[in-house]
């Protein structure tokens, strides 16, 4: 039986696609599920992948160029954790070759690409593959507690959100593609900000309409401050920062509902009211991308993660840069 059929007994071979820190980080994920082994590694910096493969995977084959990654045999599925301008022909790639495919976060450089990657992702799973995106939050007992809750409707609807963000992010990358602005467009507030945009959308179900914004780059070549207020669907108001030149890592995620507050502070969840606040025990189950991208090729699960959520994120992100080049609100379509 093959690999990637579910009830086989073998485990799902990967190629991992950038063997940097988040390449890292899914390799031991997957080495704690124990379903999945890395076969193949491939990143632009031979280094890299040779300090991978010998501190992790020393079976794997090293491929020298990334068509030479697509030549090899053997191999059920990718991860890819390259800078976002190579995701969208390296997913097609993937895809194209039958492969499972969970991409790191953006999806793609620009709309039409997402757009496309969304529309190949219907047709892979009609084929049976799995194309899911990397947003590790939809996937946390946090983040699933928070959304049913807050989808429950015992609470009423959501009125307001507000939102703030920081992080000691600057000071690490510089010399790095994350301050290369052609690599990286939109600085902090498109890469680890994506995350924090992503779960506003996972949790509440809203959309954005309007986004007014100011963006400084506080002597990086990238953006590094953000500040935006913006209008949801549903006539719900946003109010939300992003500070990557914090001197600690924090998040703040409070959203107003008619009869109660649902308030994340400090990884920790609390409901309030009538005046008074408990805490809310995050009691969903907690996974992660590598567990999920497995419950669904061999358990048929359900993608918390498909690819059509990067488009949301995507047009917020582009919103908010919008506005802040400009100095006046920008709509949403």
């Amino acid at each position: 039986m093959p690999a990637s059929e579910p009830g086989s007994s073998t485990k799902i071979r990967f190629a991992i696609i950038g063997c940097g820190r988040m390449g890292r980080h899914h390799s031991e994920k997957m080495i704690a599920d124990g379903r999945g082994e890395v076969v193949a590694l491939f990143d632009a910096e031979p280094s890299m992948t040779e300090r991978l493969k010998n501190d992790l995977w020393p079976s794997a084959r090293v491929a020298r160029t990334f068509d030479e990654l697509m030549s090899l045999d053997g191999i059920d599925a990718a991860i890819i954790c390259t800078p976002t301008a190579e995701h969208y022909h390296q997913s097609k790639s993937c895809l194209s070759h039958g492969w499972h495919v969970l991409c790191e976060k953006p999806l793609a450089s620009n709309r039409e690409q997402i757009l496309e990657l969304m529309q190949l992702a219907d047709e892979a799973t009609s084929k049976g593959q799995v194309f899911t995106l990397g947003y590790q939050r939809r996937y946390t007992s946090l983040f699933r507690t928070l959304r049913r809750e807050v989808l429950s409707g015992k609470w009423g609807a959501v009125r307001a959100i507000t939102s703030n963000n920081v992080e000691y992010w600057q000071s690490t990358i510089g010399g790095t593609w994350r301050d290369d602005p052609s690599q990286n467009p939109g600085g902090y507030v498109t890469d680890a900000g994506s995350h924090k945009l992503d779960v506003l959308f996972y949790v509440t179900g809203l959309k954005p309409v309007e986004v007014f914004a100011r963006n400084q780059k506080w002597g990086s070549h990238v953006e590094i401050v953000t500040s935006a207020s913006a209008l949801l669907s549903g006539d719900v108001t946003l109010s939300m920062g992003f500070i990557g030149n914090a001197q600690y890592l924090s998040e703040d995620l409070h959203i107003h509902c008619e009869r109660a507050d649902l308030l994340l502070r400090h990884d920790e969840l609390w409901i309030a009211e009538g005046g008074r606040r408990e805490r809310l025990a995050a009691d969903e189950l907690d996974s992660d991308p590598v567990s999920g991208l497995l419950d669904m090729v061999l358990m048929g699960k359900a993608d918390l993660s498909p690819p059509s959520s990067a488009l949301p994120v995507y047009d917020m992100t582009q919103a908010i840069l919008e506005s802040g080049r400009t100095g006046t609100p920008v709509k949403l379509t």
